[in-house]
């Protein structure tokens, strides 16, 4: 293809249809990529936003790339947590998933630091011969410093260091509707044209390619690459191309969500997690922001009606839950078949849902968004192109589904829905398989490579505390030996005394972060919108090397 016929063939306009998070994450992404090194014709990121449609809010609580994300996009760390009042967060921590033989709750970590191999082998071989079974619920604490952090409400730095560093790995609590209205104004600032306007119609030509948009106020608007981002109703890719809808729900049973928030329990007192707390027919979510907390029920509409769900929710939170009135959110789980389909590209709940134990909305927004960028086409719309980004969206719906059901899977508890979620559906192929081989080897980097979201040791903290690893026998225990075990733990006590002492309070943290974005230069000015909005709302990073052994 000749120069001329390549810059003809040129993609020069994007157009995104929905905001919320999904939007204008992928705005910013996309805007960012094709625009803030160029020294070409811009490509132009049109968004249009209804302003009659309200959004879900997905996403007040997120992954460690997210820090990652925000420093690539050129964002002052300090200005987003203030505006988008948001908190640290440094791992999730289940409540009552599983049982101890006498009955009596455990609780476990999934946290965002890995630790340090011991001679190159992993550590949790040296825990499986030398902690015991009656120890298992305690795998985070043996091998790293985050679970007394948070116990501690330690934030996972001091407030003297710059944005984005820090001891640990951390990600983030943020007001999903505050996010969305910060990014809005940095994308317009940057350069991004935001469209306020229903869209009415779709026009298709020539092979079913969408040609153009119409506008209930604008008229119409053509478009060359078109990015749904319509939520639920999915509204160009399902609606006018026709693409189908695969369910989950043979494999994940949750399909309702209640949604309330409620003050803090103990003003100035913040921990920096996300909590999980299982219930009768799901679970409960505890996202800390920093001036409120955002809660829910995720649960089973076959196992509870919405005024049982309702009751049994309100009993949970108790006296925290006066006056609240919790909305009721249907969750539709599963994916598109295809999320790029001839012209248009779906991202966020248009391409598909997986319920948020884990937090992954605004990644998998992120990393649909990247992976368009990886992608981005000319205007011939190459199949090969939609093929692989294809194929990479399904696998990543696919690990992540396959992580979400292993922690019901491997729950003990015996009510009807918890029983009914590890006996009543088929496990996925590639979780059995893995399952199955973890009997003889413990989970390690070989299992988890490519572009993955979950590790080794996410896999270790959910399986070993529910007593998984208890009857199994490794071949590499027969290499290790209990005095560099020892060493170990001396070590990581050690470097756990000096983080929980050296850190700050979280509440603490926040505020003097929150005080030094207010004595800013007046370079960012807090828009009206945000402003309003906050008054009324009132992947795996590794754990440094703790290296010589420190004095006691």
């Amino acid at each position: 293809m000749s120069a001329q016929s390549a810059e003809f063939n040129r993609i020069t306009g994007v157009t995104i249809v929905g905001g919320g998070t999904a939007g204008w994450v992928t705005a910013m992404v996309l805007n960012s990529a094709l625009n803030g090194h160029s020294d070409g014709p811009r490509v132009r990121i049109t968004l249009i936003e209804s302003p009659n449609v309200p959004t879900v809010g997905v996403g007040e609580s997120t992954v460690p790339g997210m820090p990652r994300l925000l420093q690539q996009l050129g964002i002052d760390e300090k200005q987003f947590m203030r505006q988008c009042n948001a908190s640290f967060k440094l791992g999730v921590r289940f409540v009552h998933w599983h049982e101890d033989d006498a009955g009596r709750p455990l609780e476990y970590f999934n946290l965002f630091n890995s630790p340090v191999a011991i001679h190159g082998l992993n550590p949790g071989y040296h825990f499986h011969r030398f902690a015991g079974p009656e120890r298992y619920g305690e795998f985070a604490d043996a091998l790293g410093p985050t679970g007394d952090l948070i116990r501690a409400r330690r934030g996972p730095r001091r407030a003297d260091e710059g944005d984005y560093e820090g001891e640990i790995g951390y990600a983030y609590h943020v007001d999903a509707a505050l996010f969305a209205l910060f990014l809005r104004d940095l994308c317009v600032a940057r350069g991004v044209e935001h469209l306020l306007d229903d869209v009415v119609d779709v026009q298709q030509g020539e092979g079913g390619f969408v040609t153009a948009l119409k506008l209930r106020e604008r008229g119409l608007l053509p478009v060359q690459l078109v990015v749904d981002c319509t939520g639920f109703r999915s509204r160009i890719i399902g609606q006018v191309l026709g693409e189908p809808f695969e369910p989950y729900s043979d494999v994940l049973l949750c399909d309702s969500a209640l949604a309330v928030q409620i003050p803090h329990p103990e003003p100035g007192q913040i921990e920096p997690c996300t909590r999980s707390t299982a219930l009768g027919a799901g679970w409960a979510w505890r996202v800390p922001l920093h001036s409120r907390v955002g809660t829910g029920y995720v649960f089973s509409s076959r196992f509870r009606s919405d005024e049982e769900a309702i009751a049994e929710f309100l009993g949970f939170l108790g006296p925290q839950a006066k006056d609240a009135e919790p909305k009721v959110i249907r969750m539709r789980i599963g994916r598109m078949r295809r999320h790029w389909v001839k012209n248009c590209v779906a991202i966020g709940l248009s391409s598909g849902f997986i319920e948020p134990l884990e937090a992954t909305a605004i990644y998998m927004i992120e990393t649909a968004a990247r992976w368009l960028v990886r992608h981005f086409p000319d205007r011939a719309m190459s199949p090969q192109l939609a093929d692989s980004y294809n194929r990479l969206t399904n696998t990543l719906y696919e690990e992540i589904r396959d992580f979400i059901v292993l922690h019901y899977y491997s729950s003990n508890r015996r009510e009807p829905f918890w029983l009914a979620a590890r006996q009543e559906i088929e496990l996925p192929a590639a979780l059995a398989t893995r399952l199955e081989l973890w009997r003889t080897t413990l989970p390690n980097a070989i299992d988890t490579t490519g572009d993955r979201l979950f590790d080794a040791w996410n896999y270790l903290n959910v399986l070993y505390c529910k007593g998984y690893f208890r009857d199994c026998s490794y071949p590499l225990e027969g290499s290790i030996s209990r005095a560099d075990w020892d060493g170990f733990t001396r070590r990581l006590a050690n470097f756990k005394r000096r983080l929980v002492a050296g850190l700050p309070d979280h509440f603490e943290l926040l505020e003097e972060i929150r005080a030094a974005a207010e004595r800013d230069d007046n370079r960012h000015v807090v828009p009206p919108a945000i402003a309003a909005l906050a008054a009324a709302s009132r992947s795996t990073v590794p754990l440094p090397d703790w290296g010589r052994e420190e004095a006691a």
